[in-house]
């Protein structure tokens, strides 16, 4: 039977509704599919996390974050085993931010733990006081200015695997043959400052700085004064002008005179 013009129509108005039906299930499953994950998930073995932990030497009043957290062991343990009471992890893979917040609750650490989906990049870190991660080297490239331009002088980073590029780590340790690298962010010293030393007399201190690494001169009436064993750790600054050792701490752009310093009273401020 030869099929009539209306019977055409009826199928091929049925086609396209079909068709349209099939175009909005697949957009609604690209609303829902998994995020692509920059950083492919390998869990950090128990050991490897206690260690990370300790060399950051966590405390009970520190606020740890976590990037990559997964199935938010070192979260966990850093409340469980080291009584910090504030822990947060973030992860792109809302999966596994599912497991994670599970695992809080079996281990009874829900009041203390915080885990969040999204990109970790776009999430504020400057209020942690220890940031732990196991990325990439091509993430933690990305990291580092967000790092050292936004979080506070003493704050420590402790990365499992991967390094930081040219910014050298402060300790290093191997747990199992697993690499742990830790960093303290520095204070931004660099530059000139106009020193007043212990005698009450005043020079000016130049400053040298790269990362934690510091080499430091100055000059009195144009006549230069030997500087020496300079050094940064965070907000703590440390160098020798003769027989007197300078300890002092970084306040943004004065420095004060801090205990175990020789120098009483000293201090400076930033040219």
């Amino acid at each position: 039977m030869i099929p009539s013009a209306h019977t055409s129509r009826a199928q091929h108005g049925r086609f396209a509704s079909m068709t349209f039906a099939l175009s909005l299930l697949i957009f609604a499953s690209s609303l829902t599919a998994a995020p692509r994950l920059d950083v492919p998930y390998v869990p950090t073995p128990p050991d490897v996390v206690h260690r990370m932990l300790e060399m950051a030497d966590v405390q009970p009043d520190d606020h740890l974050i976590d990037l990559g957290s997964g199935d938010g062991r070192i979260v966990i343990a850093a409340v469980r085993d080291f009584g910090v009471q504030d822990a947060r992890g973030i992860d792109l893979d809302p999966e596994r931010v599912a497991k994670a917040r599970a695992n809080a609750e079996r281990e009874g650490v829900t009041d203390r733990t915080t885990f969040e989906q999204g990109n970790l990049f776009e999430k504020d870190l400057s209020d942690a006081t220890v940031l732990s991660m196991y990325l990439l080297s091509t993430v933690n490239a990305r990291l580092r200015p967000v790092i050292l331009e936004t979080m506070a002088p003493g704050t420590r980073i402790v990365s499992h695997s991967f390094d930081m590029g040219p910014w050298e780590p402060d300790e290093f340790d191997t747990v199992n043959g697993a690499r742990i690298y830790l960093w303290i962010v520095p204070a931004q010293v660099g530059g000139r400052w106009q020193l007043t030393m212990a005698d009450g007399e005043q020079a000016t201190l130049m400053l040298q700085q790269n990362y934690q690494q510091l080499h430091a001169s100055a000059d009195r009436d144009g006549s230069d004064i030997a500087v020496t064993d300079a050094s940064l750790k965070g907000d703590e600054i440390r160098f020798a002008i003769g027989l007197d050792q300078y300890v002092g701490k970084v306040e943004d752009d004065r420095i004060v005179a801090a205990d175990g310093s020789d120098a009483e009273g000293w201090h400076a401020e930033r040219l």
